[in-house]
């Protein structure tokens, strides 16, 4: 399962995660993301969040998913951070968030960093949500990405049903569905949506059910790929131009989902334009 970009996603679409599992961040920072290069070594940053309000007092967040298996993990990924703080002179504060599958993975000794590891860098360890029940709809869909299949789609359901306005089950949607599609890649969307049951849901009434996830509403898929993909941008890098946005509406599906893929690596608005140019 490719969960890298998930990861990202679900803390853009979901603010208040992040302030959930680092506590010391302000509850209504919202926050972009990018992936910067470092010129040493050839690093590059999986994830770095950067705050949208310019105020110093606010932090940085490095996030970083890593599921395999890698021996010199820890000494690469604090590596890049103090490279990353020297090269670009940041003058704010700084945290890291690691999301780990589990505690037996072999990502190389930790003992160097015990002190980073204690105040500044949390890992959260995914298996960690499994035997945990009353979470947060935040955290909830973290624990979905690993949860067995038996109990995948009773949690889902549970996230759906525990939205509370058609925005917010919007969102919870658009992030359910992106798991489900990455954890069994092998169903279909048909297959997917029995498993949502969005009857019991009782959400098959709102207007984002009948034009996104109604079977057969093909017109109102794209208009939902389309909202998000805009979403994302515009909390990116401010309102988009005109121009810039009939370009968006006028991709089809296929391009809409490669567009969400690689704005997540997108450096500056000169990368969409770029992307746009090229996929046009």
């Amino acid at each position: 399962m490719k969960t890298d970009k998930l990861f990202y996603r679900l803390f853009l679409s979901q603010p208040g995660l992040i302030t959930e599992l680092i506590p010391e961040i302000p509850k209504d920072c919202e926050f972009t993301y990018s992936a910067p290069g470092v010129k040493e070594k050839g690093f590059e940053l999986d994830g770095l969040l950067t705050p949208i309000a310019k105020d110093l007092n606010l932090p940085l967040v490095f996030l970083e998913a890593q599921m395999q298996r890698d021996p010199k993990f820890y000494g690469r990924y604090f590596a890049e951070i103090f490279m990353y703080l020297y090269q670009y002179n940041v003058k704010q504060p700084w945290y890291g968030l690691l999301i780990l599958p589990n505690r037996q993975e072999d990502l190389g000794s930790d003992v160097p960093y015990q002190s980073l590891l204690t105040s500044q860098v949390k890992r959260l360890y995914l298996e960690d949500l499994l035997p945990l029940t009353n979470l947060s709809p935040n955290l909830s869909l973290l624990k979905l990405l690993v949860v067995n299949e038996q109990d995948t789609a009773p949690l889902a359901q549970a996230i759906l049903n525990s939205a509370e306005t058609e925005e917010e089950l919007r969102r919870r949607l658009d992030l359910v569905e992106a798991i489900l599609v990455n954890k069994f890649p092998q169903l279909s969307t048909k297959e997917i949506l029995k498993m949502l049951n969005l009857k019991t849901a009782d959400v098959t009434q709102t207007r984002f059910y009948q034009e996104v996830f109604q079977e057969g509403q093909q017109e109102g898929r794209q208009e939902g790929e389309t909202g998000l993909v805009l979403r994302m941008l515009t909390k990116r890098y401010g309102l988009l131009s005109l121009a810039q946005q009939e370009q968006i509406r006028g991709l089809n599906i296929e391009q809409l989902e490669s567009l969400g893929e690689s704005l997540l690596d997108f450096t500056g608005i000169a990368d969409l334009d770029a992307w746009l140019l090229a996929h046009l």
